[in-house]
């Protein structure tokens, strides 16, 4: 199976709290957003990836990646990001050729985990998405802002699942699901969100706890223990 791939990393990151974005954090000797784009670049099933960024972006151009990777100019909300990924990789994908979207800050995707998404989601209609269930008891919040919260209800968590990425869809049908929510002035969170618009349903792959996405700055703790775990550390680190 080939695939395609577009990486958003566009994003300011502002819950980080460093003076640099999260996809430039530096994680035992690389970036996040090399760590995030390695197993892709060691796929061989991967015929050509797109990096989104954000304007005024110099950093990617020192990683040295682009003889293998393009860059693309993202927009302001992620799914605008998301589809300028997808129309620079033009004219290469075909309509039912399946490209996948994976997030920059998320550096610990295990190879298990992108080979079940790859053989669920293509032997799927629609396509898939990796997706935890949830364990925990979930809390519905009251308050007034700027108050200390206090549990209003709690949810029943039964059937929910938190959506990771990679998500795998085909070319065509993820262009044309973005470019209805756009027309509509919707921007959808995640890319099954706006293919779940037009009616459709994406199948759901379990994927791993560790596949965590980097979000504050404490994280990149979590992410070198898993990348320790899962004997991805080598020299470089």
């Amino acid at each position: 199976m080939q695939y395609w791939l577009v990486m958003p990393a566009a994003g300011r990151a502002q819950r980080f709290g460093a003076a640099e974005p999260k996809q430039y954090a530096r994680l035992l000797g690389r970036t996040v957003l090399e760590w995030s784009l390695a197993p892709f670049l060691a796929d061989p099933r991967c015929e050509g990836i797109v990096v989104v960024l954000a304007a005024g972006d110099e950093r990617f151009a020192t990683l040295g990646l682009a003889a293998r990777v393009r860059a693309a100019r993202g927009g302001a909300e992620r799914s605008q990001s998301v589809r300028a990924g997808l129309a620079a990789l033009a004219p290469g994908p075909a309509p039912r050729d399946w490209v996948l979207v994976h997030d920059a800050a998320r550096p610990c995707l295990s190879g298990d985990e992108l080979r079940r998404l790859l053989e669920i989601g293509a032997a799927h209609p629609v396509g898939a998405l990796l997706a935890v269930p949830l364990a925990d008891a979930l809390k519905r919040a009251e308050g007034a802002a700027g108050t200390r919260p206090e549990v209003l209800r709690t949810e029943p968590r039964e059937g929910l699942w938190r959506a990771l990425t990679p998500q795998l869809f085909r070319y065509g049908a993820l262009c044309a699901a973005l470019d209805a929510a756009h027309a509509a002035g919707r921007f959808p969170g995640d890319e099954a969100e706006a293919i779940e618009w037009t009616g459709q349903h994406p199948a759901l792959v379990e994927g791993a706890l560790t596949n965590l996405k980097v979000t504050r700055a404490a994280d990149l703790q979590l992410a070198a223990a898993v990348l320790a775990q899962q004997g991805e550390v080598s020299a470089c680190a």
